[in-house]
Parts: structure tokens; C-alpha cells; sequence
């Protein structure tokens, strides 16, 4: 699962990595405010680039959510939902028979630009987490199907089974989020995919030697402990790894 991100580069650092534009000019302060550390489960706003226009950066709440739902029961879906993992991420696996996932697989496809994110490693029993990062950009590219419900917008980040490193490091659930290059950001986002292409991309790994990762602080998981600060990217050694 991946249920933990980090957004920290300005919008106009995104525009320029994308060649895409803020779809709502009232919302540039709000996203330059850097996130060390965002929370899937708290239902985030994150910025996506969105298949049905590729063009633009547009505010999107993290969970998705069924389309037959209005934005005022959002509240109690994610409540609900929370026993089945609040829509946060999705099996690439399912993409094409879950109840939800295929109402979008196919034209409601979307990147989700990161500056890193973050997963679980599992020793004796204790979690310890780990960043993972580019090691030659300022953002990852994960992908990720959305709904529109109303004015809102709701997505999910796509997983598949983990490659050798994070099966490595994410050695209990044994999965990670598709992670794509460049080229198949704008592959991912275009309309002419069979699910032939589909599958296919979903398929594909994301290369580990491009990826820099190590062990953060285990405040991370703290519910009583503010992790949205940058110490938060701080390397931390322990013994017992």
C-alpha cells in the first residue's frame, strides 16, 4: 500500500516538469505550501494531471469514491470505506473487474506528480519507514484512476507486486505503486489505450537504480506526533537494520 506522500516543489516547478498549467489560478498558494509528509487516510487535497485533460494540474481528493455518490456523503463513504483501505490505492490486478476501478481504467486515468513517498519496512515485528525518491528529479510519477463526483474529483494510486528492492524493504505486503518515466506518463494519459496497452504499462517496472531510499524517522506513524516537517526527509540509522 501506498498511503504516504510527500509534496514539496512549488506549482511552477510542476507546470514546468509536465509542460501542463494550474486548472485553478486561486489555488496556486494553497499547493506552493510545501507537505513533507501527506496522509492518505486523511483524504488529502493533491494535485493530478487528469487523462480527460492532460493539459492542466487539478486539485483532487486522495480516495476514491463511487461517482453515484454526492459530494455531501463523501464523509460517511470514507468513514465506511475505511475498513477496505478508504480508497487510496488500487490493484492493478483489478483494474479491469473491480466494481469501481473499471468505471475509469479507461478514460479516467491520471498521473500523481510526488516529490517522494514513503513504506513500511517490516523487522521483528516493528515498522520502520522508508523514503523512496528520484534520484535525477524533483517529483516521481505515480499512476492513478479518478472519478468526478459533482465538482470534486477522487483518485486512487495504482499498485502492483513489488519489484526485488521494494520487496526488499516493503517485505510485508510485498507491493509498491506503478511508478512511470517519462514517456509513459504521456503514454498513461492517452485516450487511444486498449486494455492490451493498458495491461502492459501496468506490467512494467519502474527501474530501482533510479530510486534513492532510506530509513526516515518512525514519527512518521505516530498519530500524536506532527510528521509534516521537514526533518521528517531526515535520514535515521538504526542499529537493529
Amino acid at each position: 500500500m501506498c498511503a504516504h506522500t510527500s509534496q514539496i516543489q512549488k506549482v511552477e516547478k510542476l507546470e514546468e516538469q509536465y509542460n501542463v498549467k494550474l486548472s485553478d489560478e486561486s489555488q496556486r498558494e494553497t499547493f506552493d505550501e510545501p507537505h513533507y509528509h501527506i496522509i492518505g487516510f486523511t483524504h488529502s487535497q493533491l494535485l493530478i494531471i487528469p487523462q480527460e485533460k492532460p493539459s492542466v494540474l487539478a486539485a483532487a481528493t486522495w480516495g476514491i469514491a463511487p461517482e453515484n455518490k454526492k459530494v455531501e456523503e463523501l464523509k460517511d463513504y470514507y468513514k465506511e470505506a475505511a475498513k477496505f483501505g478508504g480508497g487510496i490505492n488500487a490493484r492493478a490486478e483489478k483494474a479491469f473487474d473491480h466494481f469501481l476501478y473499471k468505471q475509469s481504467i479507461f478514460k479516467k486515468r491520471c498521473i500523481i506528480p510526488v516529490s517522494a513517498f514513503f513504506e513500511p519496512h517490516d523487522h521483528k515485528g516493528n515498522k520502520y519507514p522508508f523514503i523512496f525518491k528520484s534520484k535525477e528529479n524533483d517529483f516521481l510519477s505515480l499512476a492513478g484512476i479518478y472519478t468526478r463526483i459533482e465538482n470534486k474529483v477522487t483518485f486512487a494510486i495504482l499498485t502492483q507486486e513489488a519489484s526485488p528492492l521494494f520487496a526488499r524493504i516493503h517485505n510485508k505486503k510485498n507491493r509498491q505503486p506503478v511508478i512511470f518515466n517519462e514517456e509513459q506518463v504521456i503514454q498513461w494519459l492517452d485516450d487511444g489505450l486498449d486494455q492490451n496497452d493498458i495491461q502492459k504499462l501496468l506490467k512494467t517496472h519502474y527501474e530501482d537504480e533510479l530510486l534513492d531510499y532510506y530509513p526516515v524517522s518512525t514519527d512518521l506513524f505516530s498519530p500524536k506526533i506532527n510528521s509534516d516537517v521537514i526533518e521528517i526527509l531526515d535520514w535515521v540509522e538504526y542499529e537493529e537494520l
